[in-house]
């Protein structure tokens, strides 16, 4: 595997990052994860965009230019000669010392991984996914603001063990006020009575690029979109489910909670969107040449 190591390509066993880069010891950083299709790199534009808008959140300077960023990810592509894979475009503080001071940091680090990735089985995508609600709370906008991408995970990673530890595939996340959120790494969506709808970015949710993109084809489908705040109850009474991300595409879920969410199989419109979505994929986006 070749990788972009602030711009320069190296083998993987030569991707080095220094032990005092501040995205290692503080998580101090943002990131963004982007998928490739036959040789088009999926709305790499509005990716790039979430990276600098989270990165100025955080009042992170990145040395490149946007245009550079998407040529620089082109390349990396380009160089480990794969159709169809995963991108992970993380931008670090860079070198300082132990301190917290972001100060201390001269210049922001970034590197670019193009290559594979299977979040869930293929059984999953096609009989759908069991998962749970957790009691780690999602964090709260006002200590981190969900709309920023950054290196920071642990929330998400804690509720994933508790999952795990209950033998749930993912975890759904509540927020403070116990409305729910949205998965570890995913959007959630359910259907009742036809309408599609999701939760409130609100509710402490990610702005997901996939989530958008499914909003808009539902609609452009003759579906009815809905953006609420939702309880479990609307879950586990909800006539489907299913999750989105960049990594986990479009994946049915048919138990919460140990409750059967509709019939228990993946319905007609999670199936609808999965069709809809894998449609438009090799063609919106960065063409890899």
């Amino acid at each position: 595997m070749i990788i972009n190591l602030n711009g320069k390509l190296v083998p993987q066993e030569l991707a080095v990052v220094s032990v005092f880069d501040h995205g290692l010891l503080y998580g101090d950083g943002v990131f963004e994860g982007i998928r490739f299709y036959g040789n088009n790199i999926f709305k790499l534009e509005e990716h790039i965009a979430r990276l600098y808008d989270s990165a100025k959140a955080i009042m992170l300077n990145i040395t490149i230019s946007m245009e550079k960023m998407i040529e620089e990810t082109v390349k990396t592509v380009k160089a480990n000669g794969i159709a169809d894979g995963y991108i992970r475009l993380v931008v670090t503080r860079g070198v300082g010392d132990l301190g917290l001071d972001p100060k201390k940091c001269k210049e922001s680090f970034y590197f670019v991984i193009a290559g594979k990735i299977t979040l869930y089985p293929e059984d999953n995508y096609i009989n759908g996914l069991s998962i749970t609600t957790v009691a780690v709370r999602r964090s709260v906008a006002e200590a981190l603001d969900p709309k920023i991408k950054s290196l920071n995970y642990l929330n998400n990673i804690m509720a994933k063990i508790e999952a795990t530890n209950h033998g749930s595939a993912e975890a759904i996340m509540i927020n403070q006020q116990g409305y729910v959120a949205e998965a570890t790494g995913d959007n959630i969506f359910i259907i009742k009575k036809g309408i599609l709808i999701t939760p409130d970015l609100s509710a402490g949710v990610l702005a997901g690029i996939t989530r958008d993109t499914v909003m808009a084809l539902a609609k452009e489908a003759g579906i009815s979109v809905e953006e609420k705040i939702m309880t479990r109850y609307d879950l586990y009474t909800a006539d489907e489910c299913f999750l989105t991300g960049t990594a986990a595409e479009v994946i049915p879920v048919v138990k919460i909670d140990a409750r059967t969410i509709g019939s228990g199989k993946p319905g007609a419109i999670t199936k609808k969107l999965q069709d809809l979505f894998h449609g438009v994929t090799k063609t919106i986006g960065v063409k890899v040449k």
